[in-house]
């Protein structure tokens, strides 16, 4: 569609005001890429640099680290903790007013004390950080000028200053708040591979996500269980069998042995495999037609480890046996989408 097309136009927009308007948002993205890019040059290898201690005051921390700001900034200084919270640093977001009548109280010297002003000389974070010095927290600050009384009074600075604000009057903070953010995540995820955290980690902080219930679902915990188990003996009649079948809705049945370990499996996929042969059900024992030997996963398993069985094989249904053999649950792929592992 054309932005000459009067349907989308408002009518006090010329095809000239559109243009011009999406040139201006795609110099906004230039700017902003060109403000993170230049933050790349201020981490070298030093491990004396400003980047590399600031990581050594929160991976030495006994305490939590305290990320504070206000306006804009106070808006970056909440997403940075909560992605430092999520990646396995103990964090929590401090409003510096709120600060100033009370909250301070959430804070102790144990702590790691992260302040962003992009102008370094926020009124309500310079009232509270002469206290936080006093409680002897390190402190780590996020300016965009090293000069800055905050820069000044912090034990590491980050330098985020930027060459410009993408706002065409070079007045909202624009690719300041996107330099900031992204130093932030650069503490976070550096942070997280120094810990050795890992998949499982990040899970136990996500368990209401799609990625915990992949990573702390086990088996036992979707599987059908007890009087649920379809199964049957190996003399059982086909007859009988299908009956077993029709009765626990699971779509097969497990063909057990007399100490309940199974030594095979018929589903409703066989049985058409029969219907398509002509095969006479009247004197046909299940163990005539199950298939031996099936594949079972463990209980204490994840689910998704079932999943990925299930999705090799082509399978709808699985065996659950215990660490002896015996036959604790059966699983269907049904089981692990309601438990949306899938």
């Amino acid at each position: 569609m054309s932005v000459t097309d009067d349907k989308i136009l408002p009518k006090t927009f010329s095809a000239d005001n559109i243009r011009r308007a999406l040139n201006v948002a795609r110099e906004t993205l230039q700017i902003e890429a060109d403000a993170v890019l230049a933050l790349k040059q201020r981490i070298s290898d030093d491990t004396g640099q400003p980047f590399a201690r600031a990581l050594a005051l929160l991976l030495n921390g006994r305490g939590r680290a305290v990320v504070s700001g206000i306006g804009k900034s106070g808006h970056i200084a909440r997403k940075i903790a909560a992605t430092l919270a999520s990646t396995g640093t103990p964090s929590l977001f401090i409003h510096p007013a709120e600060a100033a009548h009370g909250d301070l109280g959430m804070v102790d010297g144990n702590d790691v004390f992260i302040a962003i002003s992009n102008s370094g000389e926020t009124a309500e974070l310079m009232a509270i950080l002469p206290i936080i010095k006093r409680m002897g927290a390190p402190l780590i600050t996020m300016t965009g000028d090293d000069d800055s009384s905050l820069a000044q009074l912090a034990d590491v600075h980050l330098n985020v200053g930027v060459a410009k604000e993408a706002c065409t009057l070079n007045l909202a903070p624009t690719a300041s708040t996107t330099a900031a953010l992204a130093m932030g995540d650069a503490l976070a995820v550096a942070l997280l591979d120094a810990r050795g955290f890992r998949e499982e980690d990040f899970a136990r902080s996500h368990p209401g996500g799609a990625l915990g219930r992949r990573l702390l679902t086990h088996v036992r915990d979707v599987m059908r269980s007890g009087k649920d188990i379809p199964a049957v003996g190996p003399q059982m009649s086909l007859t009988d069998a299908l009956l077993e079948i029709s009765g626990k809705g699971m779509g097969m049945t497990a063909v057990v042995d007399e100490r309940f370990k199974p030594i095979g499996i018929f589903t409703d996929g066989d049985l058409r495999r029969l219907l398509s042969e002509g095969k006479d059900f009247s004197s046909c024992l299940i163990a005539d037609v199950m298939h031996a030997n099936p594949r079972t996963v463990g209980p204490d398993q994840l689910a998704v480890d079932a999943v990925q069985v299930m999705e090799q094989f082509r399978i709808n249904q699985m065996l659950v046996s215990d660490a002896d053999g015996v036959l604790v649950g059966a699983l269907h792929i049904h089981d692990l989408t309601r438990a949306k592992v899938i």
